[in-house]
């Protein structure tokens, strides 16, 4: 399909603003802070997805979102070299393992967010050969999820289950990573090929002709054949879900790293100019792009994986692209305003970032903490000052 390309409307992102040193050190040890006084409270279970009036209550690693704080420990490790992350890394990675043998709630295509931060970091990171073992038998799991004819994996639930049978998610870009890094590690291609086939339906099908997204799309899994796309978490079915714009933009450039594929870094720029072309004047998003102004919360969440998308997104576009600088200094401009308004500093909180929603439609979690938008959020402020590997 061929999509629009807005380009982007808004002067105010011609302007780079000034994150210097200092100030983001004071906004990294904010944030180490609060890991820290965590590390006790979470070194064998986990946060969940969301806080409850602003508070994470601890639970198993059960969740889709499991990874998201040993992830935030890992890149808490490589900014401090501190040996007290890698014990709690440690008692967390072996969680990782038990979870993948017993087979613990992974009827989901999201074991890709759960062991790409996990155990592609525990190899990146630490070197772990225990690691990256789990990490390829992950894989192995993911893979199971694919359906030949429609060339997709298929996000939620059981497979013969009717209601979710057929359907992929735009969420799902980021759960591909770990099927890149499992053909890289084994040298069998199979694991790319899948990875590859369901960005190319991705990009088919969740992407519109305006470069939004769907958040869902169903195909039919018997002939492969188109056939419709839904909403979960969007305001309508034609809206397009923030978050989800966001996991489109950073999943895309994600494909692009691991395949040299142009198609995939030029989807995420028309992905990145449809989002920032619908900003509110403080640059966090609301929690659907259908919303450009008026009282709808805010997510901080989305704004936090953007602002991710948008520096890896920077880095692989030619100098001669007109929006190469845009692009990043949109996700500065971001990462200041979350620091400045949307974070803990000033409440009761073992939370980070303030005014993020899980699933408007279903009331779940709306404006409160949720945990990928504190991973991200320190991911953004670890790709300033840091020449960061990424684990994705």
């Amino acid at each position: 399909m061929k999509t629009i390309n807005e380009g982007i409307k808004h002067a105010k992102f011609n302007v780079k603003p000034v994150l210097d040193k200092n100030w983001l050190d004071k906004e990294i040890q904010f944030v180490l802070r609060k890991i820290d006084a965590s590390l006790d409270t979470f070194k064998d279970k986990v946060p969940p997805a969301a806080s409850t009036n602003l508070m994470y209550i601890p639970e198993e690693n059960t969740d889709w979102t499991a990874s998201f704080w040993i992830g935030m420990l890992y890149l808490a490790y490589e900014y401090t070299s501190d040996d007290k992350y890698l014990d709690v890394i440690k008692v967390q990675l072996e969680s990782f393992k038990e979870r993948l043998t017993k087979n613990i709630q992974l009827e989901t295509h999201d074991i890709g967010f759960l062991y790409s931060l996990s155990c592609v970091a525990g190899y990146e990171v630490l070197g772990d050969e225990t690691a990256k073992e789990t990490a390829i038998k992950a894989a192995d799991k993911l893979i199971t999820r694919y359906h030949k004819r429609a060339k997709i994996i298929q996000a939620w639930g059981n497979l013969s289950d009717p209601e979710q049978l057929g359907r992929m998610i735009i969420d799902c870009n980021m759960n591909l990573p770990l099927l890149y890094f499992a053909s890289k590690k084994t040298g069998d291609k199979k694991y790319y090929d899948i990875a590859v086939n369901h960005a190319k339906q991705a990009a088919k099908y969740i992407v519109r002709e305006d470069s939004s997204t769907y958040h869902t799309f169903y195909m039919d899994t018997e002939n492969g054949e188109p056939l419709y796309g839904k909403t979960a978490q969007g305001y309508t079915d034609q809206s397009c879900w923030s978050r989800g714009q966001a996991w489109g933009v950073y999943g895309f450039v994600l494909s692009y790293v691991h395949t040299g594929d142009r198609e995939f870094l030029d989807i995420a720029e028309k992905l990145a100019n449809y989002f920032l072309n619908r900003l509110p004047d403080d640059d966090i998003c609301f929690w659907d792009l259908v919303f450009t102004e008026g009282n709808e919360e805010r997510d901080s969440s989305a704004a936090s994986i953007m602002a991710c998308g948008l520096l890896e997104l920077s880095k692989h576009l030619p100098v001669s692209n007109q929006y190469r600088e845009l692009y990043e200094n949109a996700a500065l401009k971001m990462i200041k305003s979350l620091a400045e308004n949307y974070t803990t500093k000033n409440v009761h909180s073992n939370g980070i970032l303030l005014h993020a929603v899980y699933s408007k439609p279903e009331g779940n979690s709306v404006d409160e903490c949720c945990i990928w938008g504190d991973y991200y959020y320190f991911e953004a402020l670890i790709r300033t000052v840091m020449s960061w590997k990424m684990y994705w």
